[in-house]
């Protein structure tokens, strides 16, 4: 066999399982808010907090009063992240690992009659870069044939912050954790 051939097989073997954390396509998807028929408001709240954290999100803002819990932005897993679950599906870690996409997501916990309604919303972007990103170590050198320059952005890195394009809702990720949150009560 040859290198390329053994190094595309391994990949696939490794990569594989990775792949394969979309649920099969015979599980009913949950309704977006989802009733859980628990009376107890903080057993609801602390719930719906701690399957964020199986995802590895950090909460940035919680507000009982408005009933919203708000993450932080998280870099997408890619394939190589098997243990990182926010990428669901075999098209969103492959669009992860190739490109650069953040997500963050808000759950909203309203009191209903004999239970809480939960929502999710899920939100993904993609990194849009002004131009090119000048991080390489030759830029950091001084050049002989052009006169000292005390500019440090180049050593510091990107003289631009990065901007961001909404690409909408992840709506797996969503139908993920909602049906996470049913089955851990």
């Amino acid at each position: 066999m040859s290198g390329r051939f053994q190094g595309l097989l391994l990949l696939s073997f490794a990569v594989g399982p990775a792949c394969q954390l979309a649920p099969p396509g015979g599980v009913a998807q949950a309704t977006n808010p989802v009733f859980i028929p628990v009376g107890h408001t903080e057993a609801v709240w602390e719930r719906a907090v701690d399957v964020l954290h199986d995802y590895h999100f950090l909460v940035v803002r919680e507000n009982k009063l408005d009933g919203t819990i708000e993450t932080e932005y998280r870099v997408g897993s890619g394939v190589l992240e098997p243990w990182h679950h926010d990428s669901i599906g075999t098209e969103n870690r492959l669009e992860s690992t190739l490109q650069s996409i953040r997500r963050r997501m808000i759950v909203t916990v309203t009191p209903a009659e004999g239970g809480h309604w939960v929502s999710v919303e899920a939100l993904k972007e993609l990194e849009d870069l002004p131009g090119l990103a000048a991080n390489s170590p030759g830029a950091a050198t001084f050049q002989e044939s052009q006169p000292l320059q005390r500019n440090l952005d180049v050593v510091v890195g990107q003289t631009a912050p990065s901007g961001w394009i909404l690409l909408g809702r992840d709506l797996p990720l969503e139908q993920d954790y909602l049906r996470r949150l049913q089955g851990s009560f």
